[in-house]
């Protein structure tokens, strides 16, 4: 089992940053391909951006090219969404995410997080 803890979450006005967190158990990066999604009301839950155990590259969804970045910090465990430029599209709940495979689908990965809150003012 990994325990997945997000943290980070918050109000922001549009044209803001703010990053979010994720803490994972020791090992974590090394045997797992690591995700964040997001998921506003009345949608499906939808990729944002992995983080590949192979060779370490993020690879994002369009929408947020040029203004999320993801990162990881190995000696303490810990990945970052770092979100710059808001957009009030951005609003939803953000959950880490592992899985042996980077699969598209949320529903074939293995371990989530509780998720954290994003909203954007306008």
């Amino acid at each position: 089992q990994v325990r997945l803890i997000e943290s980070g979450g918050g109000l922001v006005q549009a044209g803001g940053s703010l990053t979010l967190s994720c803490a994972a158990p020791g090992r974590t990066f090394s045997a797992y391909t690591m995700g964040w999604f997001r998921q506003a009301p009345g949608n499906e839950r939808r990729l944002v951006a992995t983080f590949t155990r192979y060779d370490g590259n993020a690879v994002y969804t369009d929408s947020v090219k040029g203004r999320f970045t993801v990162s990881r910090n190995k000696a303490n465990n810990t990945m970052f969404l770092q979100m710059s430029n808001l957009k009030p599209e951005d609003t939803a709940v953000y959950y880490c995410a592992a899985s042996p495979i980077p699969y598209s689908d949320p529903r074939k990965w293995s371990y989530w997080g509780q998720g954290t809150q994003v909203t954007v003012s306008s």
